[in-house]
């Protein structure tokens, strides 16, 4: 995932974008088409988060930690040396 501030985020297509509140935490983006997974937006915060993998390259962006390493699969190697965090924190 990458983030940006909703200021920031300009959509060039919306047409088939669906938003489902998920919890009282955040609401999540979705195509109702294909039922891709595209947004995350926590509430109360002025930022929705992206999933890296639905934008055209090149992206320019860098990875900077790795969340929930504990419960990663064991197919999963991370060999860098970024921060891994067991959790969201």
């Amino acid at each position: 995932m990458t983030s940006v501030a909703n200021a920031d985020l300009e959509l060039i297509f919306s047409d088939t974008l669906t938003w489902y509140r998920s919890s009282d935490r955040a609401e999540r983006g979705f195509c109702r088409v294909c039922g891709g997974n595209l947004f995350w937006r926590p509430s109360g915060e002025e930022r929705t988060a992206i999933t890296a993998g639905t934008l055209d390259t090149p992206t320019n962006i860098k990875l900077g930690e790795h969340i929930f390493v504990s419960d990663k699969s064991d197919y999963y190697e991370l060999n860098d040396d970024l921060p891994k965090k067991a959790a969201w924190t």
